[in-house]
């Protein structure tokens, strides 16, 4: 009996145990469970992982390709950038230099420019002259309304600047000059003393011929100097009203134009009698008070025939280095008795002039000696 109580026991206990054991069991199975899928969720989130790593990594890659890409464009462009600097650098210090050059020949034309303006000016006081009418043109219509008409003609005489030591020696005949001007060097005797010249031939500087026509209004004049005191409107209504006044030698006025930048204006009469305005010079006119204006006449001008020539001198010669061994007329004397001797291939002189040195003289030249 006791040994069944105990096998009792020992059953319950085992029963036991192996209820321990399956709770047991069924917790680490559970614990199993939950770390199998711990370790199916760990292993997604590697894959997961790992793609998003291959992706990162083949994106790097793509763009490490794109930077070395750039590298090379950027080089390239810098590359381009640099050759075009370096030609546009070239072009610079080309057209600096083609300035440069402009600017010099500029310079040259402008110095040129001046030095033909100044040859071809005419400094020159004309004299009165008294003119002398022997008839008078008649036209068709009213002459007093026509303008002063005039043409006046213009003849620059040829000349040349004589200097020191020199001469010039004007013979009847071409030929004597012809064949003086073939000799390199001619002896001349003065007294004891032998003289070295050598002749030359002259060639003119260029001169003009021209016409300037004229016409003078002799209806309109001009007005200068009037001051801007009042309006454009007011100040054409004074200048009408004082340039009427017959007490003061005005007319009717037929038209007046003004400018106040200026202060001038242009007044044209109805009748043409404004010559004594005009040689007058100036004229009262009622503003805010008499003001003293000056008048002139209005002129039209026209160049015409311009001509301009270069020639040679034919009969004439000129001399050079000439020695001062005698005094000028002395000297001149001996030059003029050697260049009229046959043997010295010389004949008779129209005219002779020296000039001791350290001086100056102009010559001119008439029409019948320029050919």
């Amino acid at each position: 009996m006791a040994d069944m109580y105990n096998n009792q026991r020992l059953n319950d206990k085992v029963e036991s145990d192996l209820e321990e054991a399956k709770k047991e069991l069924n917790i680490w199975k559970t614990k199993a469970e939950k770390a199998d899928d711990a370790k199916s969720r760990l292993l997604m989130e590697k894959l997961e992982e790992d793609e998003a790593k291959e992706k990162t990594k083949q994106e790097m890659l793509s763009w490490a390709k794109k930077q070395d890409e750039c590298r090379k464009e950027f080089a390239q462009s810098i590359s381009g950038v640099q050759d075009e600097i370096l030609k546009l650098c070239n072009c610079k210090t080309n057209l600096l230099d083609k300035l440069r050059r402009c600017q010099s020949e500029l310079e040259n034309k402008k110095a040129e420019s001046i030095k033909l303006k100044e040859k071809f000016k005419i400094y020159a006081e004309i004299p009165d002259t008294d003119v002398n009418f022997t008839n008078q043109h008649k036209e068709d219509g009213n002459d007093d309304t026509k303008a002063i008409k005039g043409v006046f003609t213009i003849s620059q005489r040829p000349i040349m600047l004589l200097d020191g030591g020199q001469a010039l020696i004007t013979f009847e005949e071409k030929k004597v000059a012809s064949q003086i001007l073939k000799i390199p060097k001619c002896s001349v005797s003065c007294e004891d003393k032998s003289l070295d010249v050598k002749p030359k031939r002259i060639t003119m500087d260029p001169a003009m011929n021209f016409e300037i026509h004229l016409e003078v209004s002799r209806k309109k004049l001009k007005v200068s100097n009037i001051p801007p005191c009042m309006p454009e409107e007011r100040m054409k209504d004074r200048l009408e009203m004082s340039f009427s006044r017959s007490s003061r030698g005005g007319g009717e006025v037929e038209e007046v134009e003004y400018n106040k930048n200026t202060g001038t204006g242009y007044i044209s009469f109805l009748h043409p009698d404004v010559e004594n305005l005009i040689l007058s010079q100036k004229y009262l006119v009622d503003l805010d008070s008499q003001v003293s204006v000056q008048v002139g006449p209005i002129f039209q001008y026209e160049l015409r025939k311009f001509q301009t020539f270069c020639g040679t001198l034919k009969r004439t010669i000129l001399l050079n280095d000439i020695k001062d061994i005698e005094d000028e007329e002395d000297l001149q004397d001996h030059l003029e008795i050697h260049f009229q001797k046959p043997n010295n291939c010389g004949g008779e002189i129209d005219s002779i002039k020296y000039i001791s040195r350290g001086k100056a003289l102009q010559a001119l030249f008439c029409d019948d000696t320029l050919e």
